[in-house]
């Protein structure tokens, strides 16, 4: 059956059952990597999940007769995991030490303006029409209002700068990743894929959570029960089930719909932080939120380069925190 058989044909409860649990399970990793990270050291947790993610699902795969991945097929995971999860949820996890849960969402939610910026500006990339252009430009200034200096916005409710600035920086991997994993060689089955990046992308973690001196922190006695269901919602439901419900919409829903969680999932980490963790939903955030997804919106459903959600096409990593 032809993969436009197959979304023609797939009962439509099933479509949006699979979406909701992926609007709702990526949009509450936020959370749970906060609460993670409160006495967890943030790369090596994230070295962690990734490792058991990544080893189950490359093992699972291979047991169900996957070939074994080309030398290529490797480097080209590599590359797409350093930028996706040492750069981008890399960053998200230790961001969240300092800010909160749904700004940290807020934030990463640029990452379709920064593919639309990167595929303008290398090689054979596509221009931006007008419509991208006022997208990106209401974007930033969405950006400016969040994480702006009060002095110069006029509204209270300032973002750690520091924090702030590494979750663009990650937004910015993020966005490079995705670029690069559009022309790269990787393994026909996306969950394969995906194994394989998240297996480097913890040894890479790993890496990060030695030279910062994180070990001395991994003690079992000194992480709280928050913490460690936080990490086991990371693995379970972002790592595994998130991922299954992705690759099956893929396959079977317009990708157009299935691109609208970049835009949903900020939605649901400001209502849970503020729900459950009592973080401020503030003027300032609410502005920045009707800036930000509202350039998002636009530039996803004008621009067919941000339109597939990240990864997509080869392996299925959504965004900065699942």
């Amino acid at each position: 059956m032809s993969s436009s058989s197959k979304k023609g044909s797939t009962s439509s409860v099933a479509i949006w059952s699979a979406l909701i649990a992926i609007y709702i399970v990526w949009g509450s990793t936020y959370l749970a990597i906060r609460f993670a990270v409160e006495t967890m050291p943030p790369f090596l947790t994230a070295g962690f999940r990734f490792l058991i993610a990544g080893g189950v699902l490359y093992i699972f795969r291979r047991l169900r007769g996957d070939k074994a991945p080309l030398r290529l097929e490797w480097r080209s995971a590599a590359i797409v995991g350093l930028f996706l999860l040492v750069g981008g949820n890399g960053g998200v996890m230790w961001a969240e030490q300092r800010v909160a849960s749904g700004i940290a969402a807020l934030l990463i939610a640029s990452v379709p303006l920064w593919i639309a910026l990167l595929d303008s500006l290398r090689p054979g990339g596509r221009r931006p029409d007008r419509w991208v252009i006022v997208g990106v430009l209401a974007g930033f200034a969405g950006i400016i209002i969040l994480i702006g200096p009060a002095q110069l916005i006029g509204i209270q409710g300032e973002v750690d700068p520091v924090g702030a600035m590494v979750l663009l920086l990650a937004a910015l991997s993020w966005a490079a990743g995705s670029l690069y994993n559009r022309g790269a060689k990787l393994p026909d089955s996306p969950l394969l894929g995906t194994g394989m990046e998240m297996l480097v992308g913890s040894l890479g973690l790993f890496i990060l959570g030695t030279v910062t001196g994180e070990w001395s922190q991994m003690e079992l006695t000194s992480f709280s029960t928050r913490s460690l269901l936080g990490f086991a919602y990371l693995v379970v439901f972002g790592s595994w089930v998130g991922f299954a419900s992705y690759v099956w919409l893929l396959r079977v829903a317009p990708t157009m719909l299935v691109a609208t969680y970049a835009y949903v999932n900020p939605l649901v980490a400001i209502l849970l932080g503020s729900l459950l963790a009592g973080e401020a939903l503030t003027p300032r955030v609410v502005l920045a939120v009707m800036f930000i997804l509202g350039s998002v919106v636009l530039i996803t459903l004008t621009n067919p380069a941000t339109s597939k959600p990240a990864a997509a096409e080869n392996a299925p990593i959504a965004s900065g925190n699942d």
